[in-house]
């Protein structure tokens, strides 16, 4: 039996901007990834965020990011070891008074776009991440790219993991994605990012840009829900990986 969690990236509204198709996407996916005030979010989006994952049942986690409103925490900061960890904590304990209020408690933490990428390959700055995560709550689960240096620095800290694939996402040969600069960077094409998606899975491979089968570990797949098609999308690859025989479940399900 195959099971998997699907998460989503929400809650990144903020004031009069609305992002995302929050309210139709949570009912889908298992997992959310709440943004935190850094990047995007705000307090009243941040609360509505929480009560629609509490309505659909979805398990709820942290989306800590860059301080950079501006550029969505896209773009390249040199933050230092110490600046990392800081900016870790203080959107834990952010997105943690909300949960208190709500009654929920938070399952994950997933950092979102450059502080991702970064750490990825960056082991220094991905230790930062973890001794914050570890240090507010050794029972959170690291959602974290698969193979990566953020999967070797939880293990270093004694939190569990949770290795993330992207489903419309290209990789490259030593296994991170493929920068948005690249042509194929995005998989356009839902049946074949929903056969990748599968193989992933099933298989642990996954086709690299340059036409390689490389080793992959998939327990949480990232579906994005940022337009209507892609709401589509999300709705679609949950009815085909549970015709695939795959059980959606959230993540501490899945690596329990």
């Amino acid at each position: 039996m195959y099971k998997v969690d699907l998460n989503s990236d929400l809650g990144e509204s903020f004031g009069n901007y609305k992002l995302g198709c929050d309210e139709e996407v949570t009912k889908f996916v298992s997992s959310v990834n709440v943004a935190c005030g850094f990047h995007a979010g705000d307090p009243l989006v941040m609360a509505k965020t929480l009560e629609l994952a509490r309505i659909n049942g979805a398990a709820v986690g942290a989306h800590p990011g860059y301080p950079d409103l501006q550029g969505f925490g896209r773009r390249k900061m040199d933050c230092t070891p110490a600046e990392l960890k800081a900016y870790t904590l203080y959107q834990l304990g952010a997105l943690d008074a909300f949960c208190r209020a709500s009654g929920l408690k938070m399952q994950h933490v997933k950092p979102h776009g450059m502080m991702y990428n970064t750490i990825a390959v960056d082991e220094v700055r991905a230790m930062a991440v973890a001794e914050a995560i570890a240090e507010f709550d050794s029972g959170l689960i690291f959602l974290a790219l698969a193979g990566s240096r953020m999967i070797t620095a939880a293990e270093k800290c004694g939190l569990r993991t949770a290795s993330e694939v992207f489903a419309d996402r290209a990789y490259m040969p030593d296994g991170t994605l493929t920068p948005r600069s690249m042509e194929g960077s995005v998989i356009r094409d839902r049946d074949e990012a929903i056969a990748r998606t599968v193989r992933m899975i099933k298989e642990g491979v996954v086709t690299a840009i340059n036409g390689e089968d490389i080793s992959i570990r998939a327990e949480s797949v990232c579906v994005h829900g940022d337009n209507p098609k892609a709401v589509e999308f999300v709705r679609t690859i949950r009815e085909r990986l549970e015709a695939e025989g795959i059980e959606i479940a959230p993540i501490r399900e899945v690596i329990a």
